[in-house]
């Protein structure tokens, strides 16, 4: 059973921190978000939240209010598997029970686990590709690579999200008349025959976008696939949404869902 809770102490701050820093190993003098910024955002009524199984903490999550009466979820680690989704639900109630109707973060969008639970489980939608977005970072994961993300919004009270939210089973499958405009061959981004406006059937339908099966263990094994799939996907997903078109999905696990505007 986990339990999720507001924190207000320090102490419960360090926990947090100590928490970060077994996920990402960012060392003592580069965390994603100090304890002392953890108590100013809590204290002005930003969002500080733990999840807990019995007394152990297991998820952390920091927000704060962002411009446009959102709030922004800036940093989420868990160790246990659940306690991503009852962190998120825990924020949508709080930031209903404020009059808040949208939350944003940031992921990196060739993580296909981050990909599959912010758009399949919890229903948000992709808004704007950031190249680059924290320059290089220097974390045990992301060691390396260029830090591209993905704006995702969560619009929390959309029919499809609520329906999420009350764990009821998402689409899975790619839509009919789909292309693929990248495609993983044998662990390599190949680029499809999608360039420019998609024309035709194809047109009213979809484009499918891949992304790796393993882009952090890529990093380390193979720095060269790690980077063609960095720029890949900003060349195509990227690509794709600034010329307008719109991210409505990640079907089976592997694929961005891309429509027309």
């Amino acid at each position: 059973m986990i339990e999720v809770r507001e924190l207000h102490e320090m102490a419960e701050f360090e926990r947090v921190n100590d928490l970060f820093e077994d996920i990402w190993h960012f060392g003592p003098g580069d965390p994603p978000i100090t304890m002392e910024l953890m108590r100013a955002l809590s204290h002005a009524g930003g969002y500080v939240a733990g999840a807990f199984e019995g007394d152990r903490l297991v998820g952390g999550s920091v927000g704060f209010l962002a411009a446009g009466g959102a709030l922004h979820s800036h940093v989420t680690g868990t160790t246990r598997r659940g306690a991503g989704f009852e962190l998120k639900l825990h924020q949508r109630r709080w930031a209903l029970e404020r009059g808040i109707e949208r939350i944003t973060w940031t992921y990196d969008p060739l993580v296909r686990r981050n990909a599959h639970f912010n758009l399949a489980k919890l229903g948000a939608r992709p808004q704007e590709y950031l190249p680059r977005f924290y320059g290089v970072m220097g974390d045990a994961i992301n060691q390396g690579d260029e830090s591209d993300r993905l704006l995702a919004v969560w619009p929390l009270t959309a029919p499809h999200v609520e329906a999420l939210a009350r764990r009821e089973p998402g689409e899975s499958a790619a839509p009919e008349g789909a292309v693929v405009a990248l495609a993983d061959d044998g662990g390599r981004p190949v680029q499809g025959p999608v360039q420019g406006p998609v024309q035709g059937p194809a047109g009213a339908g979809a484009v499918l976008v891949a992304v790796p099966a393993d882009i952090e263990g890529l990093r380390g094994s193979d720095p060269g696939t790690a980077k063609a799939w960095r720029l890949a996907v900003r060349e195509v997903l990227g690509g794709l949404m600034a010329e307008g078109r719109t991210v409505t999905g990640f079907c089976g696990k592997s694929y961005y869902v891309v429509e027309q505007a």
